[in-house]
């Protein structure tokens, strides 16, 4: 089995729940980026606005002026690069400064898929209802979430999207109560088995902070610990801020199933 590729958070905000904005001047932002590919990054995952509930949205203008130099200045440094951003704008712009990947965490600008298609870039599609915290009921969270992600699929492919180009991600923390964050994760490998990659992002996530609380150590440590199931799981990558102990962590796992000295 293929060990999972490490995103790195990179947050160039100023609200962010997970850092308090330590990366928002974009000196700190690129200095950060270059330390996350040190510690084992594949990828830099870099994003000019928080998700976190509650937050102000922010304009594409000012979303860009975050980001984009950031992105083009690791980009020259040969860094891979991702762009999480729901505005289609953003996304042009990151990928014209080098950015490999779009991480879309709402899927709701209609010219998102004409920015995707054809651009050979990879697109990934994460399942939400809105905000992390908007509510939604499940009869069987794994099942529904599958097949939702199965008809943005269908909708990006109709759109022009190549199907190679398709990442799923499930959205944990986003509508989900904890217990079924828990059976999301568990069902990586059902995700898996649709054909498309399969990105996860525990993170520092509240249903991790529920179990371990709020010291991020802890944190980081249970990250690494459920970034290693998902790998049993055939997760294509896991999206962390704390590399260095996911890459352990990854590594461990790697070792257990054979796959590495």
């Amino acid at each position: 089995m293929t060990r999972p590729l490490v995103f790195g958070v990179l947050n160039v905000t100023p609200d962010s729940f997970s850092d308090g904005g330590q990366h928002f001047d974009p000196d700190a932002a690129i200095a950060h980026g270059l330390a996350l590919v040190a510690d084992g990054a594949d990828w830099v995952d870099v994003g000019g606005e928080s998700t976190a509930p509650g937050t102000t949205p922010v304009h594409p203008e000012e979303e860009c002026r975050r980001v984009i130099a950031v992105i083009a200045a690791l980009v020259a440094e040969g860094v891979r690069v991702s762009i999480d951003t729901y505005h289609a704008s953003t996304a042009r712009a990151g990928l014209e400064a080098g950015a490999g990947i779009v991480n879309d965490v709402y899927g709701v600008d209609p010219a998102m898929p004409a920015v995707l298609a054809g651009s050979g870039a990879r697109y990934v599609t994460m399942h939400s209802f809105g905000e992390p915290t908007t509510p939604h009921r499940y009869d069987d969270v794994l099942t529904e979430v599958r097949d939702e992600l199965l008809r943005r699929v269908d909708a990006l492919t109709s759109a022009g999207l190549g199907r190679e180009q398709i990442v799923l991600d499930p959205g944990l923390g986003f509508s989900k109560a904890p217990q079924e964050n828990w059976t999301l994760l568990r069902g990586t490998s059902v995700l898996a088995a649709t054909g498309y990659p399969v990105l996860v992002g525990t993170s520092r996530k509240r249903f991790v902070r529920r179990l371990v609380g709020d010291g991020a150590a802890d944190r980081d440590l249970a990250t690494a610990v459920t970034s290693a199931l998902a790998a049993q799981g055939g997760a294509w990558a896991v999206r962390v801020h704390d590399v260095r102990s996911t890459r352990i962590a990854l590594d461990v796992e790697g070792a257990w199933a054979g796959d590495t000295a």
